[in-house]
C-alpha cells in the first residue's frame, strides 16, 4: 500500500473520530484501524435479531476501490440497513433444538452491528448457519450474547432519549430527556421533579397502587425501580412495605396472625379453617380470628353481632347457609330477635334519663316513674323531676312543660292538653 493511501486512510480515521463520539467510533492506538458501533433507530416494539452485512460491505469496498470507504460503510449501516434487508415488520429471534435435527439461526437485522476492521474488508458470512448438536448444548453462550445485545440496545435508546427535548404536561416546561422519565407501557414523558412530588404525596397517603401515569384515563404504572430512583430511601422503604402488604391482602390463601404483637402473614390450608403462625405458633380460626375451636361454631362478640345481623339480612341464600354453618342457626336467630326487639323499643318506648331502662307509656299523665330506679321524670322533655314535689315541673310558669301534665289525641288526630288549675 502506497504512502498516499496510508495517509488517506489515516485522515479518514481522524475525520471519523471527530464526527462520531467514542461510543460510535473508536480509533485504534497502536495500529491503523479502529472499531465502530452502529445504532439503528428501530420502530417501537421491534425485537432483537442477529445479522451479517459483511457481503454488502465488501461490495461497497469494491465500488470504492482505490479510495477510502469507512464513512460510506458507516452511513450505509446507519441509514440503509433496514431498507437493504427489506425489513418492514418485527421478526422474533427463536431458539430451539430437536434431537437428530439440524438447528438453524436465521439472522435478519441487528439493532447494533459491531464491526472490527483495519485496512481490509471483512469475510463473507452466510445468513444461515447449520449448528451441530454439540453446539446446541452450549445455549448459555448464545443467551449471554443476546443479553449483551439487549443491554447495548437499551443503553443506546436511553442515550437517544437523554439527548432529546420533551414537554412535561404537569409543569409545562421543556426539558432534556436526562431530566425526565417515561412510563414503560404508554411512553408518556414527565420531568423527574414533577414525578418525584407526585410519588411522594401518594406514598405518604399510603396509595402505593396509585403510582400510575398522570395522563387522564391512562393505566400505566411506575415500576419499583423508577420509584426508587426518584424518592428518598425512607419513603421507598414505606412504598416497598405497603406494596407487599397490599399484594398479600389480595391473596385468598393468606391471613394475618391475630395477635397484636405478631401480625405476620400466614398461609392457610385450602378448604380448612385453621392456621398456625410460623412465628408465634398461635393456632387460630381463619373465620373469627380467635383460638381454633375445631368444628364448634365461631363465637360472636357483641360488636360483631350487629355486623352479623346486617350481613345475614343482605345475603343471598348461599351466603346465608354459609353464615348459619359458621356461627350456628341459634346465634343467627338470636341476633335477628334482638334486632326486632331493639327496633320495637326504639319506636314504642323512651329510656329513663337516670338508668336508661326502656319505659313504655300506655296511659296516664306525663309524670313517669322508672320501674328500674324508681326515678320520676317528665315524658315530654325527659327531664328528671323532684322527688319531693314532682308536679311543680308542670305548674311552674317558667317550666317548658307548664300546664302539660295531661295530653291526649282526639278522633280527628288533634292533640289536646288538660291544664292544671292552681
Amino acid at each position: 500500500m502506497s504512502s498516499e493511501d496510508l495517509e488517506a486512510q489515516e485522515d479518514e480515521l481522524l475525520a471519523l473520530a471527530s464526527i462520531y463520539d467514542a461510543d460510535e467510533f473508536r480509533k485504534a492506538e497502536s495500529v491503523q484501524g479502529g472499531e465502530t458501533r452502529i445504532y439503528l433507530d428501530l420502530p417501537q416494539n421491534f425485537k432483537i435479531f442477529l445479522s451479517a452485512l459483511c457481503k454488502h460491505l465488501d461490495n461497497l469496498w469494491e465500488e470504492h476501490r482505490g479510495s477510502v470507504v469507512l464513512f460510506a460503510w458507516m452511513q450505509f449501516l446507519k441509514e440503509e440497513t433496514l431498507t437493504y434487508l427489506n425489513i418492514v415488520s418485527p421478526f422474533e429471534l427463536k431458539m430451539g433444538s430437536q434431537k437428530k435435527a439440524q438447528r438453524r439461526t436465521t439472522a435478519q437485522a441487528s439493532s447494533s452491528a459491531e464491526l472490527g476492521f483495519g485496512g481490509a474488508a471483512g469475510a463473507d458470512v452466510d445468513q444461515e448457519e447449520i449448528v451441530d448438536e454439540r453446539a446446541v448444548q452450549d445455549v448459555e453462550s448464545l443467551s449471554s450474547l443476546i443479553q449483551e445485545i439487549l443491554d447495548f440496545n437499551q443503553a443506546q435508546q436511553m442515550k437517544s432519549f437523554n439527548s432529546k427535548l420533551f414537554l412535561c404536561s404537569i409543569c409545562f416546561c421543556e426539558k432534556l430527556g436526562s431530566e425526565c422519565m417515561y412510563f414503560l407501557e404508554c411512553r408518556h414523558v414527565y420531568c423527574k421533579a414533577c414525578l418525584k412530588d407526585y410519588f411522594e404525596i401518594q406514598i405518604k397517603d399510603g396509595q402505593v397502587k396509585c403510582l400510575n401515569c398522570p395522563e387522564p384515563k391512562c393505566s400505566s404504572v411506575a415500576t419499583p425501580g423508577q420509584v426508587k430512583e426518584l424518592v428518598e430511601a425512607d419513603l421507598f422503604a414505606r412504598y416497598d412495605r405497603l406494596l407487599l402488604q397490599s399484594t398479600l391482602d389480595l391473596m385468598a390463601d393468606v391471613v394475618y396472625c391475630p395477635r397484636p404483637c405478631c401480625q405476620l402473614p400466614v398461609m392457610q390450608e385450602p378448604g380448612g379453617t385453621m392456621a398456625i403462625c410460623s412465628s408465634c405458633n398461635f393456632a387460630f380460626c381463619t373465620l373469627c380470628r380467635l383460638t381454633y375451636h375445631g368444628v364448634s361454631p365461631c363465637k360472636v362478640t357483641a360488636e360483631k353481632l350487629i355486623d352479623l345481623r346486617n350481613e345475614y339480612l343482605q345475603a343471598d341464600e348461599t351466603t346465608k347457609r354459609f353464615l348459619e354453618q359458621r356461627y350456628g342457626k341459634r346465634v343467627i336467630q338470636k341476633a335477628l330477635e334482638e334486632m326486632e326487639s331493639k327496633d320495637w323499643l326504639e319506636k314504642n318506648s323512651k329510656s329513663c334519663p337516670c338508668c336508661g331502662t326502656p319505659i313504655q307509656k300506655l296511659d296516664g299523665c306525663n309524670k313517669m316513674t322508672c320501674t328500674g330506679c324508681m326515678q320520676y321524670f317528665c315524658w315530654i322533655c325527659m327531664g328528671s323531676l323532684s322527688r319531693a314535689n314532682p308536679y311543680k315541673h308542670f305548674t311552674d310558669p317558667e317550666s317548658p312543660c307548664f300546664n302539660r301534665l295531661f295530653h291526649a289525641v282526639d278522633v280527628n288526630g288533634d292533640v289536646w292538653e288538660d291544664e292544671i288549675e292552681d
